[in-house]
């Protein structure tokens, strides 16, 4: 194999890491509930708190993780901030997220590699 072929077939290590980091926030419960609430259109923290069962100050804090990350934006109305998925992508992502389980739900549904909680 020629080296140009070799370094067309590397994997981009920083790109893996990058995605891995996306898919490490997104690996939260609490994270994807919020994300999903926010699914229907921009929310105010008490209309993400009351559609998730989330506590405020839990809701806040994944909120806060989530606009730094910029998966969220929020927006001051008065007095309050509504938040928003960040980018259209957001809502395709967690719609092949629910294809994808829905096709493989006999496999994931008892996996216990990546129960919530467990580290790698």
């Amino acid at each position: 194999m020629s080296s140009e072929t070799e370094l067309m077939l590397r994997v981009d290590t920083r790109v893996v890491q990058l995605r891995a980091k996306l898919f490490r926030g997104l690996g939260d419960s609490s994270r994807l509930a919020i994300l999903d609430a926010l699914r229907a259109g921009p929310r105010s923290v008490g209309e993400i708190v009351a559609s998730t069962g989330l506590s405020q100050p839990n809701a806040s804090n994944h909120l806060r993780c989530l606009n730094e990350c910029g998966l969220v934006a929020g927006e001051q109305r008065g007095r309050f901030v509504h938040y928003r998925l960040s980018d259209p992508h957001l809502e395709t992502l967690l719609s092949l997220a629910d294809e994808l389980v829905a096709g493989t739900a006999q496999g994931v549904y008892p996996c216990r590699n990546y129960e919530p909680g467990k580290s790698d």
